[in-house]
């Protein structure tokens, strides 16, 4: 059920809409707290021996963290635009107290903060509860920040709560962004044998990897690995489940916020079009010298380039993913494992707000008959501004349901019919936004991105949580527990959350009214988007 093709249109908007997403959020994200206070003399500092040495970390939020641990050696120089390499040996103690920078960012819309990201970047946080001990085999949850492919930082989702709460180990990722982590060039993409330029993927995987072969040293079980991610980290996601590259790394899958159909990947022609684009607006048009051209050009110059060239992330066609993620899923050549999957009530909520806050019936109206052509009138008829309070509201729905809420619901169903699958809707209406009093007047809630809040340690909303919403956040927390420590999202004195099922039963998440409910497709009529989808315009 892939949109029509005026949602082609349609897609490359929302990939814009997703960077600025992330640039707001990296703005509030390279400007942290204070951090947390020194844990008095008596308690003494954790440590924990990896491959690569000896690394102490700190106490953070009841819990323990281990920041700004390299996972692979610094992609600089000669190591630009290449696969990564093993993360290097230190001697003595290292110390984990500190998150590293954001990997450069990648967009059109321009840098938060120049001097808080670094192309040494391959770094990740690790958070587990404080009884954890080596041999413990706790589950391990590993998470994948969105941004557009182009965007964001692991750095701004703390884990400290969701290891403490449910016993689990936690780990955050960086991974390089832009053309620096997604570029399809030949000359490039050969060098590792691999023929893909998808370096920002091989980044997840050797972060898989190294989580693997190493967090037995902080409690994790290495055999019991969930790979989670919303957005374009629900997106990546897709890949690994798609590449060969990744098959036994983890063990279940977690996506918030994006369908495999979303962000979907391009061919290699596609990528690789973009790519020599890319290096001419960048200085290095020759392709005998282009290699090392790019290898030392100024980073700056590469951040100018590809303000007017788009990355679209992973490409497939090569060895490191060879077909595009949602077929090679609904052909069932995929790492076949245990899937939660959902989306929040009104994901547009947010972009609509960001780019046209005061929508008029007229722009509305016009923008639907350019967008959908001869069936404008027929997405009129299922989205009439009298149905709504405002033409904000009308274009929110219309979004989400055809952009993510329906998409979902054909992920959701490819992956039922051969693994156990759970299915959810975020829904709270008061949940906060990262907006916030920015955009006064409208209802942002369930907007992308809102229920980050209440998964992970995340302080880019400019409203804390109410004691409400706290309990319901430790709610959703259980569940995510549940699901990666064995496959099944039951916790004791929850609902019980059923599979997926042909009707698609979701479970709502909602404050004082989490229930199943298989109301979800009818409510974003995804039936019509479904029919527009096989008969076109």
């Amino acid at each position: 059920m892939s949109s029509p093709v005026p949602g082609n249109a349609l897609r490359l908007r929302l990939r814009l809409l997703l960077a600025v997403t992330a640039l707001l959020a990296l703005g509030l994200a390279l400007c942290p707290p204070p951090a947390a206070a020194a844990p008095p003399a008596r308690s003494p500092r954790p440590v924990a021996v990896v491959e690569q040495g000896v690394l102490q970390g700190r106490a953070l939020g009841g819990a323990q963290a281990f920041l700004g641990v390299p996972y692979a050696a610094p992609p600089v120089g000669a190591g630009r635009f290449r696969a990564p390499r093993p993360a290097r040996h230190w001697a003595g103690v290292r110390q984990a107290t500190q998150q590293a920078p954001a990997c450069r960012q990648f967009s059109p819309f321009g840098l938060a903060d120049p001097t808080a990201v670094s192309e040494d970047c391959l770094y990740l946080d690790l958070y587990r509860p404080p009884q954890a001990r080596p041999g413990a085999r706790l589950p391990v949850l590993l998470w994948i920040h969105g941004g557009a492919y182009t965007q964001g930082t692991g750095t701004q989702f703390g884990g400290q709560t969701l290891a403490r709460l449910t016993g689990s180990v936690v780990v955050s990722i960086n991974y390089r962004l832009g053309q620096l982590g997604y570029l399809e060039l030949d000359g490039l993409a050969d060098e590792d044998g691999t023929g893909s330029g998808s370096w920002g993927l091989m980044d997840q995987i050797a972060a898989l990897t190294w989580t693997r072969d190493n967090v037995a040293a902080f409690g994790g079980d290495p055999g019991n690995i969930t790979v989670s991610g919303q957005s374009a980290g629900s997106g990546s996601v897709c890949a690994l489940l798609a590449s060969p590259r990744a098959a036994g790394l983890f063990s279940r899958a977690i996506l918030q916020s994006g369908p495999c159909s979303l962000l979907r990947a391009p061919g290699r022609e596609q990528a690789r079009a973009q790519a020599e684009s890319f290096a001419v607006a960048a200085g290095c048009p020759d392709p005998r010298t282009r290699t090392g051209c790019l290898r030392e050009a100024p980073v700056q110059a590469l951040e100018a380039a590809a303000r007017d060239i788009p990355v679209a992330g992973p490409a497939y066609g090569d060895e490191l993913l060879p077909r595009e993620p949602s077929a090679a899923i609904a052909s069932g050549s995929w790492n076949r494992v245990p899937i939660l999957i959902g989306s929040t009530r009104a994901e547009g909520r947010f972009f609509v707000a960001l780019t046209q806050p005061r929508l008029t019936s007229d722009q509305y109206t016009a923008q639907i008959r350019a967008q959908y052509g001869p069936a404008a009138a027929e997405v009129l008829a299922h989205y009439p501004l009298s149905g709504y309070a405002s033409p904000y509201l009308a274009m929110s729905a219309l979004m989400t349901d055809s952009l993510f809420s329906c998409p979902t619901v054909e992920t959701a169903r490819a992956f039922a019919r051969q693994v156990p699958t759970y299915a959810y809707e975020f829904d709270d209406p008061d949940s906060p936004t990262l907006l916030g009093a920015q955009v006064p007047g409208l209802d942002m809630a369930n907007g992308h991105s809102a229920e980050l809040a209440y998964v992970h340690d995340f302080t880019l909303t400019h409203t804390p949580l109410t004691p409400e919403q706290g309990r319901f956040a430790e709610t959703v927390k259980r569940y995510w527990g549940a699901f990666a420590r064995s496959g099944r999202p039951d916790a004791p004195g929850l609902p019980r959350w059923s599979p997926a099922g042909p009707t698609y039963e979701v479970l709502t998440l909602k404050p004082g009214g989490t229930r199943m409910s298989d109301a979800f497709a009818s409510d974003h009529q995804c039936a019509f988007w479904d029919r527009l989808a096989r008969t076109g315009p």
